[in-house]
């Protein structure tokens, strides 16, 4: 930068030129000041271009990588799999990458509202779409917390403002687990001249005498070992955890003893289910077993007897009761369904024809009711990767009957027999032949 004329220097210039030179430094000055604000203003614009691109290339990236984890989210949800896929293991598998969606989506997000942020006027930035409201279940107990605003004194002076509304916002909170210790008091009572003798109130009968845990501890024990499937030893880490510090082979005595005490109720369900029904379905399923001494696992089989007849609003209620057995021979359906008479509904397994024989033992013969989803997931089986008009046309009479079903789902028997009767039977034997 030049430097400024110096006009001292020249004492007898006319006032016209010193005036002259005057405005003309001013507006030089001017000038560079001028220049130097658009300089600072297109830098600042080029650092926000910079810092933008950079937000978008970021978001490009994400947005592919959402695109990618949505991509196997569908892959392995809807994608060909195999028969023998642990449904467990598939939900596993689904829920880290719903995880992973849900931690991609909040950084694209993030990464929106730095751009929104950037922009030249934020106040004309696109307002963030608000999300979905979702209602909590209303049977959940309410504690409502009022936050008040630190003063509600008018700034005019009139007094205190007037409450003219509020707004309210849920969110679902959760109370930690914690164990108590729950002690008996049975205080005892005499005569005090001691002409009588000593009453008390009799101890309250326990499913374990003697042990430490209620029933309640009992029932969440076994609710988390066979239904959550939660191991004894990982619940012993967090019993531990929050202070109580239980042995695994202690848990292992107290679900062995409960198991030997509800023995009979299980019992008890099995011949309800057997007495009180006129039809049942009957599926059995493998289960890895320990196997001592071998150091691995054997197979052996959990037998289903099933009772749900609420798809037709019929009277009796639900009811499953699982028998283990180590194998799946025909003498086990015998045992398990010793007592029924009436229908079992099942696959084509061999192991149940003999059930439906004039020689059967425990009972009259039983009638047979295959089902239709096993045979149509045999025909899908069966179908050649380059298309099939016969199985097309086979699923096409099996949908058909389907939609019969459905239409007449929850009348009453009568009516149903009847449309069966018409609709289904002639379907039935064009199907066959």
């Amino acid at each position: 930068m030049s430097q400024p004329f110096d006009l001292s220097q020249f004492p007898d210039l006319p006032p016209e030129v010193v005036k002259a030179f005057a405005a003309q430094s001013a507006a030089l000055e001017a000038a560079r000041f001028e220049a130097a604000v658009e300089r600072a203003a297109r830098q600042h614009e080029q650092a926000v271009v910079a810092e933008k691109d950079a937000f978008i290339t970021e978001l490009k990236e994400l947005i592919a990588k959402l695109e990618g984890q949505v991509g196997q989210y569908r892959h392995a949800k809807f994608g060909p799999k195999s028969e023998k896929l642990d449904p467990a293991q598939l939900e596993l598998a689904l829920e880290d990458l719903e995880t992973a969606i849900a931690e991609t989506q909040a950084q694209i997000a993030a990464v929106e509202e730095k751009i929104a942020a950037s922009a030249a006027d934020p106040d004309k930035a696109a307002p963030r779409a608000p999300r979905k409201a979702r209602a909590l279940p209303e049977h959940l107990p309410r504690v409502e917390r009022v936050i008040e605003p630190d003063s509600i004194t008018c700034p005019c002076g009139c007094g205190d403002m007037v409450r003219i509304g509020e707004d309210r916002t849920e969110r679902l909170d959760y109370i930690p687990a914690r164990y108590q210790v729950i002690v008996s008091v049975r205080p005892k009572y005499a005569c005090p001249k001691g002409r009588t003798g000593v009453v008390q109130a009799k101890a309250p009968a326990h499913l374990l005498e003697g042990s430490w845990p209620t029933e309640a501890l009992l029932a969440q024990i076994a609710v988390s070992k066979h239904s959550e499937h939660m191991p004894l030893n990982r619940q012993a880490v967090v019993m531990a955890r929050l202070g109580v510090p239980i042995d695994r082979s202690v848990l292992a005595d107290w679900m062995g003893r409960t198991g030997a005490l509800i023995a009979p109720v299980v019992d008890h369900m099995a011949m309800t289910l057997k007495q009180g029904s006129t039809r049942l379905y009957v599926d059995e399923t493998t289960a890895p077993v320990l196997d001592p001494g071998r150091g691995k696992t054997k197979t052996g089989y959990l037998w289903a007897v099933l009772r749900d007849d609420r798809g037709w609003n019929g009277p009796a209620p639900p009811g499953v009761v699982f028998h283990y057995r180590p194998g799946r021979k025909g003498e086990y359906a015998d045992e398990i369904l010793h007592g029924f008479n009436g229908t079992i509904q099942v696959d084509a397994y061999g192991g149940y024809t003999h059930l439906a024989k004039p020689d059967r033992k425990g009972g009259t013969p039983l009638r047979l009711a295959f089902c239709w989803a096993h045979g149509r997931r045999k025909l899908i089986t069966a179908k050649p990767k380059k298309g099939s008009p016969i199985v097309d046309e086979a699923l096409l009479r099996v949908a058909a009957l389907y939609k019969i079903e459905d239409a007449i789902r929850g009348t009453d028997p009568s009516r149903r027999r009847t449309m069966r009767q018409e609709l289904s039977r002639p379907l039935v034997d064009q199907f066959f032949a």
